[in-house]
């Protein structure tokens, strides 16, 4: 009986025999043997059949010899084969294209006839590995050599590491345009398989990386079961990342970037390649905010601002820039790389309009705010009343027009309103002293002798004849001249006398008292009171024309008829009467006193005739006032005229008419002080 027997024929032969058992004689019963082949690494096996006789059975399930490539079966023969062609000695042939083989020979425990087996042989061969291993070997590119093969790439691919897959180099592009499009390599041709590709999109600061993909524009690799791309494209912006992405529809329109890089990779891997991508970018420019700073307005107008957008700030009205060394209402601004302006540090800010001005005579109250003088604070300036009052609204408010401080509010001192009623009496000529406060505006003037009337804080109008020689020395607030010491003194600073009023030689007698009127100015301010208020200028309408008849006061402290030869008494005490006006006739008919016959007095039209019934004015009322009752108030009064001259005391007396020398007021008191004089 036959054991299993096991033959290892010598490695790397080229050629060998395998014989039967016993060929070619008849193989005996229950036999298994197995022949294995190895030829040279590289090369295949053929194995050919020149004799076969063995048991036929269905399936070769009784006897048969079985050929095996590692655990395939090649192929299993039993029966008789005959030669089909004549001409050659083969009846079976296999082939194998890896270098190992092994046969097997079995049969069972009887045979009813006598088989003698079989013959066979084997060559080495060389194996065409592109052709019958086209799946197993290059992704590309087979080249076969006796003995083996090697794999090859197209242009501008290279080979990987297995040296059986290609790939290409599309890592390390960078695009720096403001706009382009990529592709996946090949495209719109399959991509490579078993890739990494890296695209970088670089951009000027200022600018951030817009991209959009079209529709039909995108097919990759379908994702698995699980949802993992094989074939993927992801993009990278910053701290944001995109992706991945595969299949053949992009997900969106458009991605919006805030970065200026964008880093896109592409990885695929080495099964299914489809068409892949096509992307176009472009730069989207940084915007700016649409204000630079609050209350400010940009110059030009734009509904957005972009990087290098270049612009003019101004601020709105009532608000500036304020810094260290100036301050500013325009400065220029641009839109830089991080979206934000240049400049922006400077802030328009409230205009401050700084402390109110003082106010002579009032105080300034905050309506706003406590000590607010910022753009649009409101002030209010509150009079000492009830000698001073506002000449213009009260309220202040900051506007920074011309500059940046609100208009001052003056106090001036409220005019022709006595503090004590004048009830009527007897005359100046021996008149009835007045009470105090009947005439606040009297100023005395000590030297010369004479009279004025205050007609603001800082003026006093008197007669030009009182002060053409001297300078005079002057009290207010006088009711009675024992009491002079208590009164207010009051300093001059400057004297203007009527440019028309006639020079005399000291020879000559004065006959022409044609413009007598002056004005004093005072060296500073004199406080009003109870006893101390101007008397009010004459208004420029018909209204305040001297008429026949009309009555007003006169006031003083000159001669009475309390007189002798030997002596004139002058009155202490101010002396009050009230006058009427009359025709002018009746000043020139009257002769004057002691005086020489034959002097020839002028009468213009800027002098009024006053008097009667012996009220009139006398020696030292000189330069005091002729006051009368405000058309349009009858509480208060105005200065008509001033006492200049007159033929006889007692009888009548001349004025001078100050309506007609209203423009030379005006103009005179609106003179500047001089600085080293003005009051603190």
């Amino acid at each position: 009986i036959w054991k299993r027997l096991f033959f290892w024929v010598d490695a790397a032969p080229l050629h060998g025999e395998i014989l039967s058992p016993n060929y070619p004689q008849g193989y005996p019963n229950d036999v298994n043997e197995i022949w294995n082949i190895s030829v040279a690494s590289g090369y295949g096996i053929r194995l050919y059949f020149t004799h076969l006789d063995i048991e036929p059975s269905q399936d070769c399930e009784y006897d048969s010899v079985k050929i095996l490539s590692g655990d395939h079966v090649v192929g299993r023969l039993c029966g008789q084969k005959k030669r089909h062609d004549p001409g050659s000695p083969i009846l079976e042939e296999f082939y194998v294209p890896d270098n190992r083989l092994t046969v097997t020979f079995q049969s069972d425990f009887s045979n009813e006839q006598r088989f003698t087996g079989f013959a066979a042989y084997y060559v080495t061969v060389d194996v065409n590995e592109c052709k019958d291993f086209a799946e197993d070997t290059c992704s590309h590119y087979c080249n076969n050599y006796v003995g083996g093969y090697f794999c090859s790439c197209p242009p501008q691919y290279f080979l990987h590491e297995d040296r059986k897959t290609c790939g290409v180099n599309c890592s390390g592009n960078v695009f720096t345009d403001l706009s382009g499009e990529i592709t996946s390599p090949n495209y719109p041709s399959p991509y490579p398989e078993n890739s990494h590709c890296d695209y970088h999109v670089t951009l000027e600061p200022g600018y951030r990386v817009v991209l959009s993909v079209r529709h039909g524009d995108f097919d990759l690799e379908p994702a698995d079961s699980e949802g993992n791309c094989p074939d993927s494209l992801t993009f990278t912006a910053g701290d944001r990342r995109f992706g991945p992405f595969c299949g053949n529809s992009f997900p969106w329109p458009e991605i919006k970037t805030k970065s200026n890089v964008l880093d896109i990779v592409f990885q695929t891997d080495n099964s299914v390649q489809s068409k892949g991508w096509k992307l176009r970018y472009f730069a989207d420019p940084i915007p700016c905010p649409r204000n630079v700073t609050s209350n400010s307005v940009l110059d030009p107008i734009k509904d957005n601002y972009i990087f290098q957008d270049y612009v003019t700030v101004t601020c709105v009205e009532g608000y500036e820039v304020v810094t260290q060394k100036s301050s500013f209402k325009a400065f220029h601004s641009s839109c830089q790389s991080n979206g934000q302006w240049s400049n922006s540090h400077f802030k328009c800010i409230p205009v401050d309009c700084g402390i109110p001005d003082s106010v002579d005579n009032g105080n300034v109250v905050y309506l706003s705010a406590e000590e607010e003088t910022h753009y649009k604070a409101v002030i209010r300036y509150v009079c000492e009343e009830p000698y001073y009052s506002l000449q213009t609204k009260g309220d202040g408010r900051c506007f920074p027009v011309s500059d940046s401080r609100p208009d001052t509010e003056r106090c001036p001192t409220l005019c022709g309103v006595p503090s004590t009623p004048i009830v009527d009496t007897q005359r100046i000529f021996g008149g009835s002293p007045a009470e105090p406060g009947n005439f606040p505006w009297q100023v005395f003037f000590q030297s010369p002798l004479g009279g004025g009337a205050l007609i603001s804080d800082r003026w006093v109008l008197t007669a030009a004849h009182v002060v053409e020689e001297r300078h005079p020395s002057m009290y207010a607030g006088v009711s009675n001249l024992d009491s002079l010491q208590t009164a207010t003194a009051l300093q001059e600073d400057q004297v203007f006398i009527h440019p028309n009023w006639p020079e005399l030689e000291s020879s000559q007698i004065r006959t022409d008292f044609d413009n007598d009127i002056a004005l004093v100015r005072l060296s500073k301010p004199v406080k009003m009171g109870p006893l101390i208020s101007p008397l009010c200028l004459p208004g420029a309408s018909l209204g305040y024309e001297p008429r026949e008849r009309a009555l007003g006061y006169i006031a003083g402290w000159g001669r009475t008829e309390k007189h002798t030869k030997a002596k004139r008494v002058r009155a202490k005490n101010l002396m009050k009467a009230k006058i009427p006006i009359v025709n002018m006739d009746r000043c020139r008919n009257e002769k004057p006193d002691a005086l020489d016959h034959a002097l020839i007095f002028r009468f213009t039209d800027n002098m009024i005739c006053a008097g009667e019934g012996g009220r009139d004015s006398c020696d030292g009322d000189s330069g005091g006032a002729f006051a009368f009752a405000d058309p349009l108030n009858r509480t208060r009064y105005y200065v008509a005229g001033l006492v200049s001259w007159g033929p006889k005391c007692g009888t009548y007396g001349i004025y001078t008419k100050v309506v007609n020398y209203l423009d030379w007021i005006t103009e005179t008191m609106k003179r500047p002080v001089t600085p080293s004089i003005i009051p603190p």
